[in-house]
């Protein structure tokens, strides 16, 4: 290659790379004023008093309050709690999404169906399921229909069960969404693979362990990452319509217990501590998951 060449090579690779930079600048900026800026600003106001007017700084207080509350260890257990739920809401869709794949009667209008309740909003989807779990509600009733009276339960009225509502209801909102996404990655699957597994003689469920599963690690983790997230900044608008965070503190997330404190009691700068331990919690969990999917899609 000429030194012609290799200069008109170079500039050709600066002009590219100015063109990407003016591009992509009107996005970081975007994402400064409306993503980082607002983080920063939340992790001020963390360390100060602040009532929504005026702030005081107070240091560390905040975090220290948070640390010795057990109002705040209840809702990090509710949270731990939900996590219980994200495998099933990734392994009941990735069953369904099996089924589906199969291409059995009806498998069309099944998909449609199933992924339906994902077009409604977490109001109405709340709204739903209150009137099912509440004491006088459906399942209550459906239970004294089959002489089942002895079963009857207020679910969302007790501390001890009210949460289980709010996972079952969780893992419902998440099948149609999930299913979905793991027929795209069976879609992405060679058919000739599994025919050539068939032939030799590998049933159903050596064919899903064997072949289907290592070649959908990439969608599994990518599917965990998404509810793992939904789990913890999701349930917002579903736990103030079921159970408004009670009885007492047994329904409320860290997301929730933001809005308590900071519009209920108006500590805002606790509310932003809150806040704060919750994108780290977030950060903690989906990182590392992340690294996992960028190593599966590389290989």
């Amino acid at each position: 290659m000429t030194a012609y060449a290799q200069a008109d090579r170079r500039r050709f690779q600066q002009n590219r790379r100015r063109a990407a930079l003016i591009f992509v600048t009107p996005l970081l900026i975007l994402w400064g004023l409306f993503l980082i800026l607002p983080i920063l600003e939340a992790a001020w106001y963390s360390l100060t008093d602040w009532d929504g007017l005026d702030s005081t700084w107070n240091g560390g207080a905040n975090y220290l309050t948070l640390l010795r509350s057990a109002d705040f260890g209840s809702v990090v257990f509710n949270n731990l709690l939900l996590l219980l739920s994200v495998p099933v809401a990734v392994a009941i869709p990735f069953c369904i999404a099996l089924l589906i794949a199969a291409e059995p009667p009806g498998w069309r209008w099944a998909r449609a169906l199933i992924f339906l309740p994902a077009t409604l909003s977490w109001v109405v989807t709340g709204i739903v399921w209150l009137r099912f779990f509440a004491g006088n509600g459906i399942l209550n009733t459906l239970l004294r229909i089959a002489g089942l009276g002895a079963l009857q339960t207020d679910m969302l009225g007790d501390v001890h069960t009210a949460i289980i509502p709010v996972a079952l209801t969780f893992i419902w909102s998440q099948v149609g969404p999930n299913t979905l996404i793991f027929l795209i990655g069976f879609g992405n699957i060679d058919p000739h693979i599994l025919e050539a597994a068939t032939i030799d003689g590998a049933g159903l469920w050596r064919s899903v362990w064997h072949i289907v599963l290592p070649l959908m690690t990439r969608i599994f983790v990518f599917v965990t990452i998404i509810t793992l997230i939904a789990a913890f900044t999701a349930l917002f608008s579903l736990i103030f319509v079921m159970t408004g965070g009670g009885p007492g503190f047994s329904t409320t997330t860290m997301e929730f217990y933001i809005y308590r404190l900071a519009f209920s009691e108006t500590n805002f700068g606790m509310g932003a501590a809150v806040g704060i331990v919750l994108l780290f919690v977030i950060a903690c969990v989906s990182l590392p998951l992340m690294a996992l999917y960028r190593r599966t899609a590389a290989s």
